[in-house]
């Protein structure tokens, strides 16, 4: 006499393994990714000598949107595109930082990645780093390669000198000012200055592209 054994059902098994083998992974994954860190967060690249020429000599220290104290010199090793500006600016500003994102938009994609953008605020008082974080979210800034600054009165004052920005406070608030983009060498030596908006980003892409390809 035979007896009919229950055929034991592996696959439904199998399939529940599975799917929590797919969640752990999934789950260690997350944890150990790091999020994206602006230009301002991360390693200096080593071997780019400040030379007499260079902003970055400077020894002021600025606050970054991420809370991160530091010199510009930290921001060394990348080609910058630089321009000052305020938050609450109600027509220049906004203008400035779309003339920079069609610079990064244009970029070579052998160059894209290698350029780097900073944002230095005029507004000392009303331009905290929670105000910076939010003019980075409404102007739709990514984290990979672009760094919002604030600094003290005398070294906002000192940096605009060098950088040729003149800027004024109104009764309301508003800053009249001038409407820059300065490209920074490596090592941070001014290469070349667009004045005005919506300008092309023909020349300023050229001149990053050689820069590179030094």
């Amino acid at each position: 006499m035979t007896h009919d054994r229950p055929v034991p059902r592996f696959g439904a098994s199998l399939r529940s393994v599975s799917l929590i083998s797919a969640l752990c992974l999934s789950l260690t994954s997350c944890a150990t990714e790091t999020p994206e860190k602006p230009p301002c967060c991360q390693t200096i690249k080593s071997g780019v000598p400040i030379t007499d020429q260079s902003l970055y000599q400077l020894d002021s220290r600025w606050t970054s949107d991420q809370g991160r104290e530091i010199q510009l010199g930290d921001l060394r090793g990348h080609p910058q595109v630089i321009a000052m500006m305020f938050t609450s600016c109600e027509f220049a500003c906004p203008i400035i930082v779309n003339d920079m994102k069609r610079i990064a938009a244009a970029l070579p994609k052998d160059v894209q990645g290698k350029v780097n953008f900073t944002l230095i605020s005029f507004d000392h008082e009303r331009d905290s780093p929670e105000k910076l974080r939010a003019f980075r979210q409404r102007m739709q800034l990514p984290m990979a390669g672009w760094t919002l600054l604030r600094g003290e009165v005398d070294d906002v004052r000192e940096l605009a000198a060098l950088l040729g920005v003149n800027y004024r406070k109104d009764v309301r608030g508003q800053y009249a000012h001038s409407n820059i983009l300065t490209v920074l060498s490596p090592n941070g030596e001014i290469i070349h200055q667009r004045m005005g908006l919506n300008q092309s980003p023909d020349e300023t892409v050229k001149q990053l592209q050689q820069l590179l390809h030094r």
